[in-house]
C-alpha cells in the first residue's frame, strides 16, 4: 500500500543527525503543524526546513511538504541534525545546583533570572550561567537554549532540570510531552480561597487583545481551536484573613499556566502584576510562585527521582508574617 503523504520521487534523507521518531495525532493537520504538536521544542519554521531537506520520513521516503494533511496516528522518522555553533556567551553567575550527573543538573533558579535570551534580556541568563558551569552544553537543543527542557518564567523561582547532551533532552522533553513528569508549586493568592481543594481545567490559548499575554478560551471563542488543554489541581495549605498559601500540580505545562487559571477563578497570585493586582501589598518585587518540587525518570538508569526546593527568604518572610499576624 502507498503511503499518501510521501513524495515518490524524493531521495533518501541524509542519514547524518540522530534519528527521532514521532506519532502524529492531529488528523486533518498540516504536516507542520502536526509535527510541531508532536514534538513543539522545534518551532514550525524549523519543522519546515527539516521537510524541505527531506530529514522526516515516513516508512523510508521523504516527505517534503508542509501543506500536506495527515490522517493522524502516522508514524515518522524526522532526523535532527548535529547541534551547531552558538553566539551565546558563558558567564560566570553562581548556580544553585541541587543535582548533577552525566546527563542532567538541577538548578534551583533564583526569582531575577530568566531563562534564555529574548528580547530586553540578551545577557545574565541561566543559559549563559549554564555554558559556564557545563561548557559542553554548547549547541545542545538550540542555539539560545542549551539543554532547556522547560522553562519557569523570570520571578517564578525554584526548579529546573537541563539535559547535558541530545539524547537526555529528548528523553527528558518526552516525560513532558507524556505528562509522567510531577511538578508542585507553592503560591500564595489573594483572598481566602473556595473551595479549599479543586480542579482548575480551562484551555488557555493567547489573549485574542492583548498577544503578550495567555487567557483562559471559551469554547465557544472563535480563538478555541487555538487554545490548548489546561489543568491545574490546588490544595489550601493555609488559610489568612485576606490570603491563601496553596500548594498546585500541574497536569498540563502551559505558559504562565497557574498565574492565568487562578487569576481566572478570582483569586490571583500575590505579586502578579500581569495577571493580578497592578498595586503591591507587600513589599515584593516579584509574584509568590515558587517551583518546589520535580519529580522525574533518570536518564541513565530510569530510576524515579525527586527533588525539593524551600522558600526562597523573601516568600518565606511574607508567610512568616501572616503566621504571626494570625497568632496574635
Amino acid at each position: 500500500m502507498s503511503d499518501p503523504l510521501a513524495n515518490p520521487n524524493s531521495t533518501p534523507p541524509p542519514t547524518s543527525g540522530h534519528p527521532v521518531e514521532l506519532t502524529l495525532r492531529l488528523a486533518g493537520e498540516r504536516l507542520d503543524k502536526a509535527l510541531c504538536d508532536a514534538m513543539p521544542q522545534l518551532s514550525r519554521m524549523q519543522w519546515q526546513r527539516l521537510l524541505q531537506d527531506g530529514l522526516v520520513t515516513l516508512n523510508g521516503r521523504a516527505l517534503t511538504r508542509p501543506s500536506m494533511r495527515v490522517n493522524g496516528n502516522e508514524r515518522l522518522v524526522a532526523i535532527l541534525p548535529e547541534p551547531q555553533p552558538t553566539d551565546l556567551l558563558p558567564e560566570d553567575i553562581p548556580l544553585d545546583v541541587r543535582y548533577e550527573d552525566g546527563d542532567m543538573i538541577v538548578i534551583n533558579k533564583p526569582a531575577d533570572m530568566v531563562v534564555h535570551p529574548g528580547t530586553g534580556h540578551y545577557t545574565g541568563t541561566l543559559s549563559n550561567a549554564l555554558l559556564h558551569h557545563c561548557p559542553d552544553l554548547k549547541g545542545v537543543g538550540g542555539e539560545m537554549r542549551p539543554g532547556i527542557v522547560h522553562r519557569l518564567d523570570k520571578s517564578t523561582s525554584g526548579l529546573i532540570v537541563i539535559a547535558k547532551h541530545d539524547q537526555a533532552l529528548w528523553y527528558l522533553q518526552r516525560q513532558f510531552k507524556k505528562r509522567t513528569v510531577r511538578k508542585k508549586y507553592l503560591a500564595l493568592v489573594e483572598g481566602q480561597l473556595r473551595p479549599p481543594v479543586a480542579l482548575i481545567d480551562a484551555p488557555i490559548g493567547r489573549d485574542p487583545t492583548q498577544r503578550k499575554k495567555m487567557a483562559v478560551i471559551s469554547p465557544h471563542s472563535s480563538y478555541s481551536p487555538h487554545a490548548r488543554p489546561a489543568q491545574t489541581h490546588y490544595t489550601t495549605l493555609e488559610s489568612f484573613a485576606q490570603f491563601t498559601y496553596i500548594e498546585c500540580d500541574l497536569h498540563t505545562g502551559r505558559t504562565h499556566q497557574i498565574r492565568v487559571h487562578l487569576a481566572y477563578i478570582g483569586y490571583p497570585v500575590v505579586g502578579d502584576t500581569i495577571y493580578g493586582r497592578r498595586k503591591r501589598k507587600f513589599d515584593l518585587k516579584r509574584h509568590f510562585l515558587h517551583a518546589a518540587e520535580l519529580t522525574l525518570q533518570r536518564p541513565s538508569d530510569d530510576a524515579e527521582m525527586t527533588f525539593q526546593s524551600e522558600l526562597p527568604p523573601e516568600l518565606q518572610g511574607i508567610l512568616d508574617a501572616l503566621r504571626n499576624d494570625s497568632n496574635q
